[in-house]
């Protein structure tokens, strides 16, 4: 498990879209797993700059995401169809062929079935985009999630719904269950990059990175995958014990490893 440590939001959606985009040179092909939530913005905000500037091209990705809303319209302002356009698909050369968000409005059993096998079929996700919940949990995977859980309907708690409330008009009817890519799906992931900000993130972190591996907190599971990296800003950070080991595991990385930086 790699740690990296940034000053703030804006040095953790860069150096994570150093990581998506040297994946991107490195295999153009690149299967992607991303997420929604207001952690990720930021990231794509980055990505789309850095495709305009010339620096990354998506024309041969494909792309699935981890989740959406049961019972909720593509078109919906808060669907996850609609985030994902927003904020990067509409701004970026990827085929919408190639493009892949859960059905909400699909049968939710037939769908998961068809979620997995989609992904199989595209050979597997290189590269995972997560965040990270307050509680815990990865995608829609909420605590006493079984961590070989695969893409299935899922109830959201009541913290979830709580937090994602701002999102919605008032009185506008709000989803309380999601269709998910499980836990042992996205521990197939060839790779994973979780991002998280804000000291509110702070306890949810030292679990997943120092705690014991338990279903209480999905995301301690990724302490099992053998290429994890978890990008950082200082508040996110601020509970670790190890936080010091981190910094000088990065150090020592700079100094030892040429670092593939952008031209810009």
């Amino acid at each position: 498990m790699r740690v990296v440590i940034a000053d703030d939001a804006n040095a953790v959606a860069k150096a994570s879209a150093q990581i998506l985009c040297q994946q991107m040179i490195e295999q153009p092909s690149s299967v992607l797993g991303l997420a929604t939530g207001s952690t990720p913005v930021m990231l794509y905000r980055e990505l789309v700059r850095r495709y305009r500037a010339g620096l990354v091209c998506f024309s041969e990705a494909k792309s699935f995401n981890l989740d959406e809303y049961v019972g909720i319209d593509p078109k919906h302002h808060q669907s996850y169809h609609y985030f994902m356009q927003h904020h990067l698909f509409d701004h970026i050369n990827i085929d919408p062929m190639a493009i892949q968000v859960p059905q909400g409005l699909s049968d939710p059993n037939i769908e998961c079935q068809r979620y997995e096998a989609a992904i199989a079929s595209a050979g597997g996700i290189d590269l995972q985009v997560l965040g990270l919940g307050a509680n815990g949990h990865i995608g829609f995977n909420e605590p006493t999630s079984s961590l070989a859980s695969r893409t299935r309907i899922k109830t959201l708690t009541e913290a979830t719904v709580a937090a994602n409330a701002r999102f919605f008009k008032p009185q506008e009817r709000q989803p309380s269950m999601a269709l998910t890519m499980g836990i042992g799906t996205i521990m197939e992931a060839r790779h994973i990059l979780l991002l998280a900000t804000g000291e509110h993130k702070a306890e949810s972190v030292k679990a997943m990175i120092e705690g014991p591996v338990c279903a209480m907190h999905p995301a301690s599971v990724l302490q099992f995958h053998p290429t994890v990296t978890i990008v950082l800003d200082v508040g996110a950070a601020s509970l670790l014990n190890s936080q010091q080991y981190f910094y000088w595991v990065e150090k020592m990385r700079a100094e030892t490893t040429p670092e593939k930086r952008e031209n810009s």
